[in-house]
């Protein structure tokens, strides 16, 4: 009995994380990461959008190819989280919301 309640509680984290990390890429993402104040980590209690509401001060970088650069700047430098990979659905939505911002 107690291997099967072990069991199930590693499958329930195993099934959570991988629904969370197969995530699709989308602006709507984009936009919930961009006021996440706990992004990747971060421990700063801010999110992008206290510095940058509305995307204020990005004006010049949603086309820029180096805007997952510049995220993880922002990301490991003011908000003290970890760097976020440019592959993932993550990554990828954000810079799809940054850009939104400005179109």
């Amino acid at each position: 009995m107690k291997k099967q309640i072990w069991l199930a509680a590693v499958l329930t984290i195993f099934f959570l994380g991988t629904a969370h990390a197969a995530r699709k890429t989308s602006v709507e993402l984009g936009q919930e990461l961009f006021n996440d104040p706990k992004l990747n980590g971060s421990t700063d209690e801010s999110s992008c959008n206290s510095c940058h509401a509305g995307g204020k001060g990005l004006e010049n970088v949603a086309g820029k190819k180096k805007l997952s650069k510049l995220v993880n700047n922002c990301l490991v430098g003011k908000m003290a989280g970890e760097k976020l990979d440019g592959r993932t659905a993550n990554m990828r939505s954000l810079k799809m919301y940054i850009q939104s911002l400005h179109e």
